[in-house]
């Protein structure tokens, strides 16, 4: 407490003692002890009362003991059960938490991981991922500012994700491996991996190249062979020694009909393989009769045209070519769909030729469009033109009905150049995204769509899109985001087919340990999104016929249904909504394919590097007597003593408010039993 506060307590105090004694004492002829009773309860009134007053402050010291973390990271993918380990596992787990010496020095958490992490002390081992960088990743914002070791309890055979071994260097902290596996090599075949594109064309062949891969030390000879439908229809004879223990094969296939067509891969297992799964994988492509072709106009350079050709060519069924106003004229009809990049005067004839096609088009402008030549040759949008530019970020229209649209946060864009003003449309549109400035909407739009006289068109009032496809990758560490996106609306455009009441994205085919999500919209006679109503699937089995009836689930803008689980197989399907009696039919294939079942042998190698670079030590699951009796006697792992100091002010002090309303209460209580009142 400070000495001028001090000081004003004192003050106070003689203040207090001052009014009781002139209130109760001054000029009274009957100083009895009733009187001194009364001075001494008013006293205390007052000075409690000036006392909140001052409102003095006080320290409150606080020791506490802090027990360093122990984070226990479980595998709990299918790989584990694979190995024939998870029995070793619930053991070891079980001894962990009936130790009472590693629950005194620890505060032990659970967690399991496969493609994510979770705080979990429950293992099922069916994850068909595996994310190890994700672990040290996560725990490192968790434990960011604490003692808290790792015991990762793992085969260390990552499916995905970041290089853990270098992930793991973020965790500033020991990590305790403990390996699911041993150091025996077993002779073994099997496909690395198998590299095939989505989409092949039609009376075409596509290309196919396979990795295969032998571990061993005996020259051998085996045949890898590719089946349709049960019927070979590719073999080629495969030689390995121990230093020629790898072979890229590379062969085409013909694309004989349109569809999903789908294949099995097989290097034939040798002698007594202990692992025959990782010998056989099953891929698909689908066959379409014809390529969308997309012509990028522009008279000038930017980066925005290279991200635009990346973006849609990411689809292989799209093919951009990009040209000059006059080189278009040309080919005019060669093309589904013009994306006129910041127009000017150069694009008069070609825009005029457009119009009398009635060809779809997505128009971008930005610092370099001449907007009083767009006002001049379309009626549909009029810019308000002015020689000011600003920089606008993006906000998603959750009410966009022509197609369906995932929130790839656009928020988190960095703003892009586009003109300053209004921009007046004269028939209905649709937007997309809206302009917002310091993260407040100004009602504009940034991306709008519209249809008139038979065909699309968008518009983009900004350019340098190039640093939204960047940024995307910064938050997702991937393109596929913004592409999908992007690709979205290039169909939209590229199409002229009536829009849908009922729309529904899926894929062809996907890949058995994938997550299979089907989206649907719904919109009213007005083309309004509509949340009321319930849409469900009828799914059916083409190989078992079993059908089921699944609901699905509305979210944000539109309905979901999560077909995780699902065995491999074709299937065909209808969604129909029960209210209005809509519907619409699809078929797809799931592919039989479990990365978690390649695996043979623990990465023994990874994991005690992990060991080595985070100066802690690994285990194997069959020796593991002395993991805890390490954890216990390591010095680095030590509880923590801290103080905790409060500064709390007197006016927090209930009792003292307490004490106020008890003296004025006696006080009065005495003075009617007396008669004084």
């Amino acid at each position: 407490m400070q000495t001028e506060t001090l000081f004003y307590i004192i003050i106070a105090g003689i203040i207090a003692l001052f009014l009781a004694l002139f209130q109760y004492w001054y000029k009274s002829k009957n100083k009895s002890n009733l009187q001194i009773a009364f001075t001494v309860l008013r006293f205390v009134t007052y000075f409690s009362m000036l006392l909140l007053i001052i409102n003095p402050k006080f320290e409150q010291n606080t020791l506490s003991i802090e027990k360093p973390n122990l984070a226990v990271a479980i595998d709990n993918s299918a790989s584990v059960e694979h190995l024939g380990r998870s029995h070793q596992v619930s053991a070891f787990l079980n001894e962990i938490k009936e130790n009472k010496d590693l629950q005194s020095k620890f505060n032990i958490e659970f967690y399991t991981f496969g493609e994510a992490l979770k705080a979990s002390d429950s293992t099922t081992f069916i994850e068909e991922q595996t994310n190890i960088s994700e672990v040290f990743t996560e725990l490192s914002q968790i434990y960011k500012k604490t003692i808290a070791p790792i015991l990762l309890i793992s085969d260390g055979n990552q499916t995905y994700g970041d290089d853990y071994e270098y992930t793991s260097l973020v965790h500033n902290q020991a990590i305790f491996p403990v390996i699911l596996g041993d150091t025996v090599n077993y002779t073994d075949l099997k496909i690395e991996q198998l590299n095939v594109n989505k989409y092949g064309y039609l009376k075409n062949r596509f290309p196919v190249e396979a990795i295969v891969v032998y571990n061993g030390s005996k020259s051998l000879n085996s045949q890898f062979e590719v089946k349709q439908n049960g019927i070979k229809i590719y073999s080629e004879t495969v030689t390995f020694s121990k230093s020629n223990n790898s072979k890229t094969i590379n062969f085409t296939l013909p694309a004989n009909r349109v569809g999903v067509s789908s294949y099995k891969a097989t290097i034939v297992p040798i002698q007594n393989e202990k692992n025959k799964i990782n010998n056989s994988q099953n891929f698909a492509i689908e066959i379409i009769n014809e390529q969308t072709k997309i012509a990028v106009i522009s008279d000038l350079l930017h980066p925005d045209l290279g991200v635009l050709k990346k973006s849609i060519e990411t689809n292989e069924q799209r093919s951009i070519q990009s040209m000059n106003p006059k080189k278009a004229l040309s080919q005019i009809n060669d093309f589904q769909l013009f994306i006129l990049y910041q127009p000017n005067n150069s694009f008069k004839k070609l825009i005029q030729s457009l119009d009398r096609e009635n060809k779809n088009r997505f128009v971008i402008a930005g610092s370099k469009t001449d907007l009083s030549f767009l006002n001049t040759v379309n009626k549909i949008y009029q810019f308000e033109t002015t020689s000011q530019y600003e920089d606008y970020q993006a906000a998603l229209n959750p009410s966009y009905a022509p197609f369906i649209i995932d929130d790839i946060n656009f928020e988190s864009f960095p703003p892009i150049v586009s003109n300053y003003g209004r921009v007046d449309f004269s028939i209905p549109f649709d937007v997309i995204l809206n302009k917002t400035l310091n993260g407040i909407s100004i009602d504009q739009p940034l991306l709008a769509t519209f249809e008139t006289n038979g065909r699309r068109e968008a518009v983009l009032f900004g350019e340098n899109v190039w640093k939204w496809r960047a940024q995307s990758y910064l938050n997702s560490k991937s393109f596929n985001g913004f592409d999908d996106f992007f690709g979205k609306l290039i169909q939209y455009l590229a199409s002229n087919k009536q829009r849908d009441r009922l729309n529904v994205d899926y894929e062809s085919f996907y890949n058995g340990n994938t997550n299979i999500i089907i989206k649907a919209q719904y919109f009213d006679a007005n083309y309004v999104f509509d949340g009321r109503e319930t849409i469900e699937m009828v799914l059916k089995d083409e190989s078992s016929k079993e059908t089921k009836t699944l609901p699905f689930v509305l979210k944000n803008n539109s309905y979901q249904l999560n077909l995780n689980g699902m065995a491999p197989s074709s299937y065909s399907f209808t969604v129909r909504t029960q209210n209005n009696k809509m519907s619409k039919s699809g078929r797809f294939q799931i592919l039989d394919y479990n990365v978690e079942q390649k695996f043979l042998n623990a990465n023994v190698t990874k994991l005690h590097q992990v060991a080595t670079n985070s100066q802690g030590k690994s285990y194997f699951i069959d020796k593991i007597e002395g993991l805890i009796p390490e954890l216990l006697k390591d010095n680095r792992f030590q509880s923590i003593q801290k103080n905790n100091k409060n500064i709390i002010p007197l006016i927090d002090w209930k009792y003292l408010l307490i004490l106020i309303i008890l003296n004025l209460t006696l006080e009065w209580f005495l003075r009617k039993y007396n008669g004084l009142i």
